[in-house]
């Protein structure tokens, strides 16, 4: 009926990742990071080559998976970038050090459980500076999770673990103490 009131609009709100990947983002300026942005759909070199992950590199088998039809200029087919990475390979390229950059965005990769997603949401760090050491990177996830999750009640845990493109590595744990 014409002659009824329209219906009110509703308002939407911003997607629960991109609120969440803009509040990460916020804590990382404010420790004096900045944020790098880049293609999801990237050449080989900026996936696996530019981070010292030729063809028969090990991590390439998890990660070498999604593939477009089109192809780079030299004719090689180009990926979903399997993590974000690439970004940080673009930002180092074209600043000088000192480098603290993070890169959040969405990577695809082939999983072999029902418990992972071939995309998921990734956010990376980089920081290039002289004089850094492991402690520096300790303290900067600490103080991320105590920012992100509005607490200093929080117990965190680095534990030696293995992935096969970064050395050393860790895993970190976080418990709520109270």
């Amino acid at each position: 009926d014409v002659t009824l009131p329209g219906r009110a609009q509703q308002m939407g709100t911003r997607h629960l990742i991109n609120r969440i990947t803009d509040e990460i983002s916020e804590i990382f300026l404010g420790l004096g990071y900045t944020v790098a942005e880049g293609p999801e759909v990237e050449t080989d070199y900026y996936n696996f080559t530019a981070l010292n992950a030729p063809a028969d590199h090990p991590s390439r088998s998890m990660q070498d998976t999604f593939y477009v039809d089109r192809c780079d200029e030299k004719g090689m087919q180009l990926p979903l970038r399997p993590h974000t990475s690439p970004m940080q390979v673009r930002y180092a390229r074209t600043h000088t050090p000192p480098i603290k950059v993070i890169a959040p965005g969405r990577t695809y990769r082939v999983d072999s459980d029902a418990t992972h997603s071939p995309m998921f949401h990734q956010v990376e760090g980089l920081w290039v500076a002289e004089n850094i050491s492991f402690a520096d990177l300790k303290g900067v996830y600490t103080d991320f999770l105590r920012r992100f999750f509005e607490t200093e009640d929080l117990k965190v845990r680095f534990r030696p673990s293995y992935f096969p493109f970064t050395e050393p590595s860790v895993e970190v744990d976080m418990a709520f103490t109270s």
